[in-house]
């Protein structure tokens, strides 16, 4: 019987590359809108890369405090499903992106301590879905897709009052063991199916799929 874990491949930035990860099986496909990152898209990439993905493979756009007119211009073009905030956006700022669109709004929150977790329930009760990530360092300029991971026993059987994700540092070789550990039942993953920054390997999408679903 195949796993239940849902799969987000993030950071795609070619049609074949959606095309592998609904091949494979994933649930979602992240789209980047932040220039600073490798795997940054434009809006109009964006449109491109929803139309190549099948239906049932959520399209999520991942944006970091970007203020309505941005957001506007990818609802306006880009067929997504979801926003994905992975920045400072406040449990209010959060709120008002879903009344103002109507998509479901996964907020990603960054994990170095017991402190950090404590700070999810701040987001747990307005956020439709959680994304538990590494948190970045102070002043770096990326606030994930750095390809490191965060000491897993924080969230070991963590539950909050809706679903959750598990990002950071997560590659083929380790998420079945991070399943396990965490009790995770969705992963998400850029950097560690990658050949280079920004680059994504296809043979490292089906296996990192392969191995979630074990």
């Amino acid at each position: 019987m195949p796993s239940d874990v849902r799969v987000k491949i993030c950071g795609l930035r070619q049609p074949e590359e959606v095309e592998v990860v609904a091949r494979a099986g994933a649930a979602y496909a992240g789209f980047v809108f932040f220039p600073k990152s490798p795997r940054n898209v434009s809006v109009e990439q964006a449109r491109e890369l929803a139309w190549a993905a099948p239906v049932g493979l959520a399209k999520v756009a991942l944006v970091v405090n970007a203020d309505d007119a941005f957001l506007d211009a990818i609802n306006d073009k880009v067929a997504i499903d979801m926003w994905q905030l992975h920045g400072s956006e406040s449990p209010e700022r959060v709120a008002e992106i879903k009344a103002r669109y109507g998509l479901p709004v996964m907020k990603a929150v960054g994990i170095a301590t017991k402190q950090d977790v404590a700070a999810i329930d701040l987001y747990a009760g307005v956020a439709d879905q959680l994304l538990i990530d590494a948190k970045a360092p102070k002043g770096a300029d990326l606030p994930g897709g750095r390809g490191l991971p965060f000491d897993w026993q924080l969230v070991v059987r963590k539950y909050w009052p809706c679903p959750w994700m598990l990002a950071g540092g997560l590659t083929p070789d380790n998420v079945l063991r991070a399943i396990n550990l965490t009790g995770a039942r969705q992963v998400d993953v850029s950097s560690g199916v990658e050949s280079a920054p920004g680059v994504k390997d296809l043979n490292l999408i089906e296996a990192f799929v392969a191995a979630a679903k074990l």
